[in-house]
């Protein structure tokens, strides 16, 4: 029986700056929760109890905020040297079988029962995915894995691994073996097994996505909200049309004329209105405050953010602390973004702010364009081009 699972969340996340500059990527958001904490809570769903967090990047955030949560303890990697140097730190808390997962996806509770299931002391969740070529890509023989090629030039399969291994203990004399010679991933452990013909089961995962660049963010938070219920507290006034699924938080203050079709999450202690219209697949942190004709859609605010009036905000991501004034336009469409020096060609996208930057008046970003956290923005200016963290613009 698998009784321990290890999540590893150590990494920075460079790939999602300005957003992971002050936290790490498993801590980022997906309808006002952690990513994280969706994997724990699919973790302990599935049976698990005992979870151990490798944590690193930025860690005291993520300690923090789990320091309630019973049954985890954290362990430290000093220096992210690779996955398998990552799982290494966990050694002593492990007795007998247990799972391993990236802390930055998200896995439903069924695919990791199903990966328990398995009988095999070595088996992987797989997945088919549309781009292959940006993970390891699966080659199998009746069921049984037979190859992994970390991130191919040429896809030859659709089938990608998702990084949730079920080991036995001994795993760590192989991953302590390689480490030594400098090899320090996941996927070498296991290719080094294959090789001298230990069979690893595969299985199919049900649920799993990757956050890998900021727009992710928007559409795992779409899928996610398609499973949330209606739950209204707080006040709702007068003429407020309500429409969907729809989830608002404790002590949040839902103005007149305001008109919200679900999917939508809005945290605790927000103030939306009077006349704001919030449309499908939008999450808003608690602590906001949505000004007057303001409009969104699609959209990721984070914590604390205060948007000003006449605004409208679409298929954007708006990070914590940032302060819009009135007639900010976040304009959505097509645009070729830059990422680590990777040109990427999106269809729809918006604005992508940092945390704490502050925004003046009639501003608007066009499509794709990334500003950094505490940024100043002054009035009427246009944005098309990137913004660097702590930059001044007026």
């Amino acid at each position: 029986m698998v009784k321990e699972a290890v999540i590893l969340a150590a990494g920075e996340g460079k790939r999602l700056r300005p957003f992971t500059e002050d936290v790490p990527k498993v801590m980022l958001p997906i309808c006002n929760k952690p990513i994280l904490e969706y994997v724990i809570d699919a973790v302990k769903k599935s049976g698990i109890e005992k979870i151990i967090v490798v944590v690193g990047y930025k860690k005291e955030v993520i300690q923090d905020y789990f320091k309630d949560f019973e049954n985890i303890n954290f362990v430290v990697q000093d220096k992210q040297l690779g996955t398998a140097h990552a799982l290494m730190q966990a050694q002593d808390f492990i007795e007998g079988r247990f799972i391993v997962l990236a802390g930055d996806n998200i896995v439903d509770s069924n695919s990791i029962l199903k990966l328990l299931k398995e009988k095999s002391d070595f088996s992987l969740l797989i997945k088919e995915h549309v781009s292959p070529s940006k993970y390891g890509s699966i080659f199998l023989e009746k069921g049984v894995l037979k190859k992994i090629v970390e991130k191919p030039r040429e896809a030859t399969t659709g089938l990608i691994s998702t990084g949730v291994y079920k080991f036995p203990e001994s795993v760590f004399e192989r991953i302590e073996e390689l480490t030594s010679k400098g090899v320090c991933d996941l996927t070498s452990v296991v290719q080094s097994f294959i090789k001298e013909g230990r069979k690893i089961k595969a299985v199919f995962a049900e649920l799993w996505r990757d956050v890998v660049y900021p727009w992710d963010l928007l559409e795992v938070n779409a899928t996610m909200l398609n499973s949330i219920h209606s739950s209204t507290c707080g006040t709702i006034e007068r003429n407020v049309t309500l429409k969907g699924p729809i989830c608002i938080g404790e002590d949040t203050v839902i103005r007149s004329g305001s008109y919200i079709i679900g999917p939508v999450v809005i945290g605790e202690n927000c103030e939306i209105g009077p006349n704001v219209s919030i449309f499908p697949s939008t999450s808003i942190g608690k602590n906001s405050v949505i000004h007057p004709f303001t409009e969104i859609r699609n959209s990721v605010i984070m914590e604390e953010v205060d948007i000003g009036s006449h605004s409208f905000v679409s298929n954007s991501i708006i990070g914590k602390g940032t302060r819009t004034d009135a007639g900010f336009s976040a304009i959505s469409g097509k645009a070729t973004v830059e990422i680590e020096n990777e040109f990427i060609k999106l269809d729809e996208i918006g604005a992508m702010v940092g945390y704490d930057t502050t925004v003046g008046s009639h501003v608007v970003v066009t499509p794709g364009k990334i500003i950094g956290k505490k940024c100043r923005i002054g009035s009427l200016k246009n944005i098309v081009d990137d913004i660097a963290s702590g930059s001044v613009v007026m």
